[in-house]
This record gives structure tokens, C-alpha cells and sequence, in this order.
């Protein structure tokens, strides 16, 4: 039976719409998903929405809609850049969705009648921004808070608190233990990061909000005067749309649907800004809590930011960039290979209009683009379209080898951007032997017959076998040079051995590819 992989991202939050930081993470975790599809393993890719939460309230009184019009709304946004994209996921998570609810509060009465969670008053600095009380270690060296929390407020009111700091001491046993190439956090400095924060964890968590100031949420099972706290309803989704039953508190005992999806191979992609304390704590502590055993805790792949002029984007500073009309203005295939190609992942990035042209360019329409329509034209003018295996190996057959292993290294690894390195470096070879090889020349000499054959035939496989590694990142462009090569676009990742096209093959017509775009 093949491997299972469980890839969930972090589900978007219907404040607003989507931007150019949605996108990269959805595609990120798309190409993972498109990856390991290719090598014949199964995949099950959620995604989805967050829509409950006092911002949420705010901003829809602000419009003048309901909230549950306001999310439906913004929701709609997110499905139509997902479709745009081309971002295949195989579940879609909607935090009002009836099935959620059940999980939700099905683990909050279990988690109550453990004694995991009890009510207390409490009173001090609140954040409106996180939706959640303050204690003086989120304090600056100044002794006051800083902007990441937004407005603070005090308050007093009473709550319910989950017994958080109970499971201190296991978080940092199981941070230390996970290893030996499955990390709890990637990258490493991330799980450094985490742990440090695990340290200083003093406090339970507060799980509920009055209704009296929020009846925007999931209500408490066992108190209709209060709803969930957002960060534990959303938190929820990536069992509760795998088919997580919370009547069995044992893993082993959850329906094999479940146990099928949720497994030791789990990725969860996020943004580096929710890794503390809501993925690293809140959720690993969650999980560990209603009885999750510690080799089936999701690995966390945590993300850097896309900057603008080195500055955080955000609605606020006005310096948002819009994904649907960098898609239209440039096609969704540029836009993907920049999003994945000038970003390490796991690293801050700054966004650039100007060198997403530029990649654009040099990559794909002066690289890729430029070896498809050199190669094909040449097949035809000089061989009629018919590339035929003679001769012995070309170095070209080696060299491919290396690029295979280079390349599944680099996307097991999750290193997107090194793994396209690879094939663009494999790809300037290719370019580099059409001129060394001058098929023109060869082509004036009928002596030199089998050496044009030759190198027609290696230049084709070279492409069948380039296209197979960027399909992932690029499926379109994909599809479309094996459409031109007149080969199956029904592939694997066992197809990228050297030698896949027939002795003798009829190529299809050469048609541009990747246009150049002006500046």
C-alpha cells in the first residue's frame, strides 16, 4: 500500500481578502502535494477558511451584514484564486461547516469532563488583535507591548481556561526527542525558536469568550453563555475534516478513514507569525491532550514572509499586493514559478513586480521556452519532426542522472526553490550543447547524419524529462511540452530515467511557449 501524505496549510481568516502571502503558502504546499502525487504516493491536501472570531463581528457590523453573509462573501474570494491558481487540493475546511461544530464541541466536553479545562475570573491586558489576555512576558524591554499585538486593553470578565502548562514539560520532552529527519519544526532554527517559547510558558489558556461581547463562534457545550475561543475552534479543522471522530479518545480506535489520512508523514504548512504560540503550543498540546500519541504529531513546515521593501505586508499600511491581478496581468504559470522560484523556503522574502519579469524571462521564455522551440524547429527543418536513438550515451544522459537525485533531495527536503535551480541548470546545459553541437552545420555534412540524429533524439529526451521535474510547480507548461513532444501526459517520477522516448518518435509542432514580457 503507498505512502500517505497529509498536507494541511493554515486555514485563511475571512477578515479580509486574500493576499500575494495566501498565495505563496497554497502554492508552496500544492507543488508539495503535486510532488509527491508524481511519485505515486497518495496525498489528501486540505485547505480552507477560518471564519468565526471577534474581528470577523467587527468587520462585518462595519459593512452592515451579517457575519455569516460577510464570510460567505470573502470565503468565495479565497475558492476563486485557489481555482486561479491551480491549486489542487483534495478537502475543503469551513469553520461553520456542521461537521466542524460537532468535533469542536466534542472535544471541548471531553477535554471538561477530564477536569482539562475550568472556569476562573481573570483581569488584565487584553489584545484585540489575538484575541487573547496578556501577561508581562509579552512585554518589551520598554515594559510595554509591542505593535505584533495591535490594540490592548484592560479587562476583567470571567472564562474558561484549558490546563495548557499541564503539558509543559511533555512539549519540550517531545521537541527534544523528535528527530533522526522528522523534526517536530522545519526549519531548524524554527523548532530553536519554539522551544525557547515552550520555556517560558507559564499560564493556562482562556477558551472561551463571553457572548455578551461575542456571539460570532461555536458555543460551549457544556456553557451556552460563552463561545470558543477563535484559535481553538480554528485550530480544529485539520482533524475535524479528516474524519476525526471525538467520541474515541484513543488514536488507534479512530475510524480507519481517519487513521489512513492522519498518519506520521502529516505536514502542516504555516506562516513563521503562527508558529507561537498557536501551532507549536496551542495545537501540539491539543492533540497530545485528547490522545494523540507522539509519532503521529504533524510536522510543522514553517514559512517566511513575502516583504515589501523590506516591511511586513499589511492592509493597514496599505501596501497589500493583490494575487488575482498579478495573475491576469502575467499568467498563473509566472506567477507560480516566482512565488516558489525566488523565495527559500522557510525564509523572508522581498516582493518585486520588476523581478518576477525578470525570473519570467531568463528562466522560461530565454531558458525553457528557447531549448522547446530551438529543438522542435530543428527536428522539423532537418528530420521532418522524426528524432531517432543512435549512437552511444551523451554526457547529456549523466548529467540528467545527477539531476534526478539532486532534485529529489532538494524536494524532499521541501527546498522548492533549489530543486528549480537544478532543472534550470540542467536546462543551460542543454542550451550549451545545441551550440556546441551547431545541428545546422551537422545538417550540411551527410556524413554527419547519425550525429544530428543524435543529438536531435538526446535534446528531446532532455525536455520529456525536464517537464516531468517542473510539473509540479508548472503542470500547465508542463502538459503542454509533452503535448509538443507528442508524448503520454499520463507520467510518474519513474518516467525521469534517461532513455523514455520510443528509438524512433514523431515529435509534435513547435508552438511559443513562454512569450516574452516587455517591461
Amino acid at each position: 500500500m503507498p505512502k500517505t501524505f497529509f498536507i494541511t496549510t493554515a486555514i485563511d481568516y475571512t477578515n479580509s481578502p486574500p493576499h500575494i502571502g495566501h498565495a505563496y503558502e497554497k502554492v508552496l504546499a500544492d507543488v508539495i502535494a503535486r510532488y509527491h502525487r508524481l511519485k505515486g504516493e497518495k496525498v489528501f491536501y486540505l485547505t480552507g477558511v477560518d471564519q468565526h472570531g471577534q474581528k470577523v463581528q467587527q468587520s462585518a457590523a462595519k459593512a452592515g451584514v451579517p457575519p455569516a453573509e460577510f464570510v460567505k462573501g470573502v470565503t468565495q474570494k479565497f475558492v476563486d484564486l485557489w481555482k486561479k491558481l491551480d491549486v489542487k487540493y483534495d478537502a475543503w475546511a469551513e469553520t461553520i461547516d456542521p461537521r466542524h461544530k460537532r468535533v469542536v464541541q466534542g472535544m471541548l466536553q471531553r477535554l471538561f469532563d477530564a477536569g482539562q479545562i475550568y472556569k476562573d475570573k481573570q483581569s488584565g491586558y487584553y489584545s484585540v488583535r489575538q484575541e487573547q489576555f496578556l501577561t508581562d512576558k509579552e512585554r518589551g524591554p520598554d515594559g510595554e507591548f509591542g505593535p505584533e499585538w495591535g490594540q490592548v486593553e484592560f479587562r476583567e470578565e470571567e472564562n474558561y481556561y484549558f490546563k495548557l502548562s499541564q503539558h509543559k514539560d511533555w512539549l519540550l520532552r517531545y521537541i527534544d526527542s523528535a528527530g533522526a529527519g522528522h523534526d517536530a519544526v522545519i526549519p531548524d532554527f524554527r523548532q530553536t525558536e519554539l522551544r525557547n517559547a515552550v520555556e517560558r510558558l507559564g499560564g493556562d489558556l482562556c477558551i472561551s469568550r463571553p457572548k455578551s461581547r461575542l456571539d460570532w463562534g461555536i458555543e460551549l457545550p457544556f456553557d451556552k453563555d460563552f463561545v470558543t475561543y477563535v484559535w481553538f475552534d480554528a485550530l480544529t479543522n485539520y482533524i475535524s475534516f479528516a474524519g476525526y471522530d471525538p467520541k474515541i479518545d484513543n488514536y488507534e480506535k479512530q475510524p480507519q478513514e481517519f487513521r489512513d489520512r492522519w498518519t506520521k508523514d502529516t505536514l502542516q504548512v504555516i506562516g513563521k507569525d503562527i508558529l507561537v504560540p498557536a501551532h507549536g503550543i496551542y495545537w501540539l498540546i491539543m492533540l497530545h491532550a485528547i490522545g494523540f500519541p507522539d509519532d503521529v504529531m504533524p510536522q510543522l513546515l514553517v514559512h517566511g514572509w513575502w516583504n515589501l521593501g523590506g516591511a511586513k505586508m499589511s492592509k493597514t499600511a496599505g501596501n497589500v499586493i493583490d494575487p488575482f491581478a498579478l495573475a491576469y496581468k502575467y499568467g498563473v504559470e509566472a506567477l507560480r514559478y516566482y512565488l516558489i522560484s525566488d523565495i527559500a523556503t522557510g525564509k523572508d522574502a522581498d516582493f518585486s513586480e520588476e523581478r518576477l519579469i525578470k525570473r519570467y524571462n531568463a528562466d522560461l521564455a530565454n531558458n525553457l521556452g528557447n531549448l522547446l522551440n530551438r529543438t522542435l524547429n530543428m527536428a522539423h527543418r532537418y528530420r521532418e519532426g522524426i528524432v531517432k536513438q543512435v549512437g552511444g550515451d551523451s554526457p547529456l544522459a549523466a548529467q540528467a542522472a545527477d539531476l534526478v537525485r539532486t532534485y529529489s533531495a532538494a524536494m524532499s527536503s521541501h527546498e522548492i526553490q533549489a530543486a528549480m535551480e537544478r532543472v534550470g541548470e540542467f536546462v543551460t546545459t542543454c542550451n550549451a550543447y545545441i551550440e556546441m553541437t551547431a545541428p545546422w552545420k551537422l545538417a550540411k555534412n551527410p556524413e554527419r547524419a547519425e550525429a544530428l540524429d543524435h543529438a536531435l533524439f538526446v535534446l528531446a529526451e532532455a525536455l520529456r524529462l525536464a517537464a516531468i521535474l517542473i510539473s509540479p510547480v508548472l503542470p500547465n507548461a508542463a502538459r503542454e511540452i509533452l503535448y509538443q513532444l507528442n508524448w503520454s501526459a499520463e507520467y510518474t517520477f519513474e518516467q525521469t530515467n534517461w532513455g523514455g522516448l520510443p528509438a524512433k518518435h514523431q515529435l509534435g509542432k513547435p508552438v511559443p511557449l513562454f512569450p516574452r514580457i516587455e517591461l
